[in-house]
């Protein structure tokens, strides 16, 4: 799988490049955001690793050009913690977001998981975490082998999380796949949803470790927490 990362700070690019070529991944690198356009075109990566903070354009007007004509991957990796970076790089066409300084694990998970997405829905019949298993074939849940009740609406907020297991799943996307449209602004629908999803499947639903809130973002189902 060829990545292209797209940073100013020539250390960080030299670790990334030793380090995901140790785990299979085909480097290639851009040192300002110009050059990342140009390389993009040219090179048509699988995935793109993108620093918000870099000369000539900035990451934002970035991810804008790739999303004129192109829908690979793009995970954020920058030193920016704010919530509205976070989602201005979300709106602008990004599909993850993780902050330096980040831990590899973290990183090579959240590239799993855009590869998954970009290669479809996963062939998996069910998915399974903690004592849950969720049948996405029979559209049931068990827990602990007993079979747990679930609202339609709390079945499809977890099918979509289900079915792009430790990928970032935003607020947007999930108000446009259940309710079909991105214009309700009341997020707590959701946070009202994924609270009673956590009451029913989450081991402590007050500190859950699989269905988690990105602030300021969205949620994300993860499978096997460090």
């Amino acid at each position: 799988m060829k990545l292209l990362v797209a940073d100013d700070d020539p250390q960080l690019v030299r670790a990334l490049r030793i380090t995901l070529a140790a785990h299979g991944y085909d480097v290639i690198a851009a040192p300002d955001g110009a050059a990342a356009i140009a390389m993009a075109a040219q090179a048509h990566p699988d995935i793109v690793l993108l620093d918000l903070g870099m000369p000539k354009l900035d990451g934002i007007a970035v991810i804008e050009a790739l999303r004129g004509w192109s829908d690979v991957p793009i995970l954020v990796v920058s030193g920016r913690t704010g919530s509205a970076d976070k989602v201005e790089a979300l709106d602008a066409g990004a599909d993850d977001y993780v902050t330096k300084p980040f831990q590899v694990d973290e990183l090579l998970a959240r590239l799993r998981a855009l590869a998954r997405r970009r290669g479809g829905a996963p062939s998996e019949s069910s998915v399974s975490f903690g004592d849950v298993e969720v049948d996405l074939a029979a559209k049931a849940v068990t827990r602990d082998g007993s079979r747990v009740h679930l609202t339609p609406t709390e079945w499809q907020i977890l099918e979509h999380l289900a079915r792009h297991p430790g990928a970032l799943v935003t607020r947007q996307e999930l108000l446009r796949e259940i309710w079909g449209t991105e214009q309700v602004t009341d997020t707590g629908y959701l946070r009202l949803y994924l609270s009673q999803l956590r009451k029913k499947l989450e081991r402590t639903p007050s500190a859950p470790e699989h269905l988690l809130t990105e602030q300021g973002m969205g949620y994300r189902l993860v499978l096997d927490p460090a």
